[in-house]
């Protein structure tokens, strides 16, 4: 049995970064993949997983030497559960890294402690990378505040708790500044 893995969860390209999208924004099919493909680099050399419902989204994460698992969830909590109950069986842990982290680089190094390692979002309210063990009753719950609602998830089980809140792992690309 491998020990961990990550596992990174992918929007179709044509769909990803809806706020972007929503701003005017162009050219975001090419930075989504572009921020998902330096992700998916950053991860090695562990074990990297893509969660999509897309077969553009397969096809490029293959070629990129990743695995995929195909999700036809309705949701990020969705796709993100159904993955770590499959995947329990075959890693002890699972790091889930968002695939916008705008610098990425050193993922594959990063060292988690015990219990659960949220890396928030640079606003301290979001979780970027998240990381814990597999097995466990956890219920994933992104999307605004998430950091603290896992927190409190991993509080509920009596799990130790680390919050990181000063990585470079900290910014994400959702909205036009984030860019600059």
């Amino acid at each position: 049995m491998i020990t961990d893995a990550f596992v990174v969860p992918l929007k179709r390209f044509d769909f990803a970064k809806t706020r972007l999208r929503h701003d005017g924004a162009t050219g975001i099919d090419e930075l989504a993949r572009e921020l998902a493909a330096a992700v998916i680099d950053s991860c090695r050399p562990r074990h990297v997983i893509v969660l999509s419902e897309s077969d553009d989204v397969t096809a490029f994460a293959i070629d990129r030497g990743a695995e995929v698992v195909r999700s036809e969830a309705t949701s990020l909590n969705e796709a993100v559960q159904r993955a770590y109950g499959l995947l329990a069986a075959r890693f002890d842990r699972l790091i889930i890294a968002h695939g916008d982290l705008r610098f990425p680089a050193g993922l594959g190094g990063f060292e988690t402690g015990p219990g659960v390692t949220i890396v928030t979002d640079h606003h301290g309210r979001g979780t970027n990378v998240l990381a814990l063990s597999t097995g466990l009753d956890f219920h994933f719950a992104y999307g605004d505040d998430s950091a603290t609602r896992h927190r409190d998830e991993a509080t509920r089980l009596g799990l130790d708790v680390a919050l990181v809140t000063d990585s470079p792992w900290c910014y994400d690309v959702d909205e036009p500044r984030d860019r600059e």
